[in-house]
Parts: C-alpha cells; structure tokens; sequence
C-alpha cells in the first residue's frame, strides 16, 4: 500500500551504524595488507625492515585489534556507541602508523597516507573537537617518529616537509570531511523527515479513499482489481473487508462483468455511457466514470456513483425547498379552498340542480378536501419540531386512541380493536407525536388494508416490556409486495392515484425525532403489518 511503499526508502537508507561497520571493515583489509607486507617475500618491495621483530608484533597485534573492532562494530548503535568506537579506533590507527613507520622506513610515506582515510572516515562519527584532535595527535605522531630517525638516523634522507604536508593533509581533510558529515547528518534527518511526512499523508489518502461514499476501483491493464475501498466492495458484492480483501488480485470480468465490458468500451473508443448499472445482489444503481491512473500508465481508476445517494440528495433540496415556501403556500392554497368549498356545500343546498350537476360537486368537493389533505402533509412535513416526550400509559393511550378515532369513522364502517396484551405499559413518547403517527397507520390500514367487498378490519397490539415495547398496526388486506415494501417509508412514493405519498414518510419522520423506529413486516398468513419500535424508557431519561 501507498504508506509501505513510502516508508521503504528510509529503511533500506545506510545507517551510521552500517557505515561505522564499513569503517571497520576497511581497517581490517588494511591490517591484513600490513601483515602480507611483513610475513610474505612481498615484504622485499619495501626494502629491507628496520625492526623485524617490531614490525611483525605491530601488524599481528593490529591485524587482531582490528578484527575485534569489526565485531564490536555490529553492536556499536547510536551516538553513545559509535563515538568510542571511532575513538578507540583512530588511537590505534595512529599507534600503528608510528611503530609501522619506524620499523619499515621504506613504507613510511604509504602507510602515512593510509591514515588520511582512516581519520576521515573517523570524523564522521564524533564532534569537530575530537576530530581536530585526532588530526593534531596524528600531526604530533609523525613529528615525534621523524625526531626519533634523526636520532636514530635510519632514515636520513626524509625530509622534514613531507613531515609537515602530511600534517596539512591531516586538518585539511578532517576539516572537510567533518563539514560533509555534517550535511550529511542534516540531509539524513530531513529525509527522515519527509519520509515520514510522505508516510503519514499517504496513510491520510489511504483513510479517506477507503471511507470515501464513492465507490473507488483500481484495474491494471491485464484487467486485474488492485485496489478497491470499502464504498466500491459494498457496492459490488464483497463484504469483507479487510486489510487485504477478497477482491485484490480478481479479474474485474468475474467481480463485475458489465463494469468490465464498460471499461473495454471505454478503453476503445474514450466514451462513458451515462446509463445506471446494477451491482450486487442488492441490484443498486450504480454510475461508473473512468480515469487514467497516469499519462503514461495503463492503469484504470474506476469511480463508482451510488445513483441511489443522488436520488436521496435530491429528495432532501427538494424536502428544504419546500419547507421554506410551505407556509406562503397554505396561505395561498386555503383560502380559495375554503371558498370554493364553502360554495359548492351552497350550491348542493339548490333545489333546481339535477343529479348530474349534483355529482360534479360531489366531485370538486372531493379534490378540495384532497387538495387540503395536500397542504396539510405537506405543512406537517416542513414543521419538523422537536419532540417533547412524556410519561404515558402506552396501553392506556391506546383505547383512549380508539375511542377518538370511533367518533370519526364509525364502527360500521371500520373494525377498530385492541388485542388482549400487558395492562399498563409506561413509556417516553410524544404524545401529539404518536396521535399522527397512529392516525396515519390506521387510515392507510383502513384505506387498503382490506380485501375487496370486505369491511376493514384493523388490530392494534401493544407487547414487550418496558427494555422493548413495541406497537403492533395490522390488517387482514391483500399484503404489501416486497418491491414496493422497500420504498414505502421514502417521500411522495404512492400507488394510489389520490395519495400523496407524505403519510408514511411523516410518520417515520416523527418515530425517529423520538428514537423510535417504523418498519414494515410482512405477515406470513397475508395482511400487513406496521411495528413501532419505542425506546426504553430509560433510555430518553439518560438523554
């Protein structure tokens, strides 16, 4: 993944502790190069050795100390660790080139130089002091062994200023290599810096196209899902994701054979088709757009448009739009009701008309009490207050609901009962809340909960307890199919030609301003059923 792939470089990235280990290394290949010199015939390039016996002590003794150094290079981490190292190492460099210098003159100047490197790569690893230090003790070796052949005359013919060069040589490299180690040293932190920068952003992007609502997909050019977020595996069918899911590495063609056929269009001729598609075994409507990943890539990003989150976007400008003109429009819309209302109930008073004029006011009577109907749901909708639950009998409340609601449609032409259940269930509920919700259900449920010829017959049950209560609205009509079941509960969705689809929206509006919930269950033997899940009372209490 993107944050993986940006924190390899700062892994595979040398360490100090690696190049205090080539350091080590090196001094070792030196070391064995000195004792080749001294215990092979190779040691007749040189000349003749002053002190055999010094000579063979001093690349013994340094060929050892310089492989326990190697050793102890692998453990050395951090700056406590690698300073001492780096001391202890350049101290014996230095010991080494002074007696190697003295008992073979004739490699003096080459083993001198040796020791260039040596402090250089030392000052990478400890301050400046110490490195000018080592420069000056390096500078100080060299004087004292070229006093030591004068007095010894072994070497009479080594002059003073190759002495003195060398000891320029000293500072001028550890000076620079200090300066280079030190940019380096920054270099190596800012890099540290931004990759984990680049790590953490990458983790940032991974996050938000994983959450995003769009569904995204990743194909390469064999036709291969690479990658694909949460919204795109639900969208498609795979709900199972997880850190690596079951869609990586699948042929698109087998996840989503129409999604692959659109993208080989695509591929051909650079066109969209902006029809719906249905994914999934939800069969949603999904639009898929197409992107490539780079110029140069045969790479494909695949976004997927939920048509659905556009419909609901949609319903809600539409729902706000007409909150904010509702009020002006029963203003409007009641008046010229209430008139033409109240003259046709003047004109059906006249003893002239015949029974066909009669009938047509019969009718404009109905569209204005339909038309009212209208404004009102529509009123209701755009009000949205906020519920104020209170302490009722939800029992009790129920047979006082039943009474109110004989006065307006009479026995004879309804059924209306409560079945036998608890005999007082207390509960947290708006009361002016649940009269509309109630009223809603049972004139839907007297409307079309019945079988043709057939008196509506309506049960309202009440059970569970107080941790789950629970109403019950059913009917003994023909049932709701399920592809229409799905979209009851969504805004002006209506079978009937004179509903206006707002009733049961509305109710499920007012449910969920107090915790509640609707929902539509089917009844195995026909009829439906309308549930009204309630909150605990002790849940609204701890709000």
């Amino acid at each position: 993944m993107p944050a993986s792939a940006a924190a390899t470089p700062a892994a595979q990235r040398p360490s100090p502790g690696r190049e205090l280990y080539l350091f080590a290394l090196y001094r070792v290949l030196v070391a064995s190069l000195l004792a080749l010199v001294v215990f092979s015939p190779a040691g007749a390039l040189i000349g003749d050795l002053h002190l055999p016996e010094l000579a063979r002590t001093v690349s013994a003794t340094y060929l050892a100390l310089s492989t326990l150094l190697l050793v102890l290079a692998r453990r050395a981490t951090g700056p406590n660790g690698l300073a001492p190292h780096a001391i202890a190492g350049v101290a014996i460099d230095i010991t080494v080139v002074v007696l190697a210098t003295h008992a073979m003159p004739g490699a003096g100047p080459g083993i001198a130089l040796m020791l260039v490197f040596n402090l250089a790569a030392a000052a990478l690893f400890v301050p400046m002091r110490w490195a000018m230090a080592f420069a000056s003790l390096a500078t100080l070796a060299l004087v004292g062994e070229y006093v030591w052949d004068r007095i010894e005359q072994v070497h009479a013919y080594r002059p003073l200023a190759e002495v003195l060069m060398f000891a320029v040589a000293y500072f001028a490299v550890v000076a620079l290599m200090r300066h280079l180690g030190r940019q380096m040293h920054d270099a190596r932190r800012l890099a540290d810096q931004r990759g984990a920068e680049a790590a953490n952003l990458a983790e940032i992007n991974e996050l938000v196209i994983r959450r995003m609502r769009i569904g995204v997909v990743l194909v390469d050019g064999t036709g291969r899902v690479r990658m694909a977020n949460e919204a795109a595996q639900m969208l498609l069918g795979d709900n199972t994701a997880t850190e690596r899911p079951a869609m990586h590495g699948q042929v698109l063609a087998q996840v989503a054979p129409e999604l692959a056929m659109r993208l080989a269009g695509w591929l051909q001729d650079g066109r969209h088709d902006d029809t719906p598609m249905a994914c999934g075994p939800d069969e949603t409507e999904v639009l898929p757009r197409f992107a490539r990943l780079l110029a140069t890539s045969d790479s494909t990003l695949i976004f997927l448009d939920d048509t659905s989150l556009v419909s609901r976007r949609a319903e809600s400008i539409t729902l706000a739009a007409m909150g904010r003109f509702s009020a002006s429009l029963a203003h409007e819309i009641r008046n010229p009701l209430a008139a033409i209302s109240y003259a046709t109930q003047l004109l059906e008073e006249s003893q002239d008309l015949s029974a066909a004029d009669r009938r047509l006011l019969q009718i404009i009577h109905q569209q204005c009490m339909r038309t009212n109907g209208i404004v009102e749901s529509v009123l209701g909708l755009a009000r949205r207050e906020r519920a104020k639950p209170e302490h009722i009998d939800l029992v009790g409340f129920m047979r006082h609901f039943i009474d109110d609601y004989r006065l307006i449609v009479p026995e004879e032409n309804a059924q209306l009962r409560l079945t036998e259940g608890p005999g007082r269930l207390p509960v947290m509920f708006d009361p002016r809340h649940l009269q509309q919700i109630m009223t809603s259900l049972v004139n839907n449920a007297v409307r079309y909960g019945h079988m043709p010829g057939e008196m509506p017959r309506i049960a309202i049950h009440v059970e569970g307890d107080q941790r789950a209560p629970a109403i019950n609205v059913l009917d003994r009509g023909p049932g709701i199919p399920d592809a229409v079941a799905s979209q009851l509960f969504r805004p002006f969705f209506t079978t009937s030609e004179n509903g206006t689809g707002l009733g049961l929206y509305i109710a499920h509006e007012l449910c969920r301003a107090n915790e509640a919930t609707l929902e539509y269950v089917a009844v195995p033997g026909g009829g439906a059923c309308f549930r009204i899940s309630l909150p605990p009372q002790h849940a609204l209490l701890q709000d």
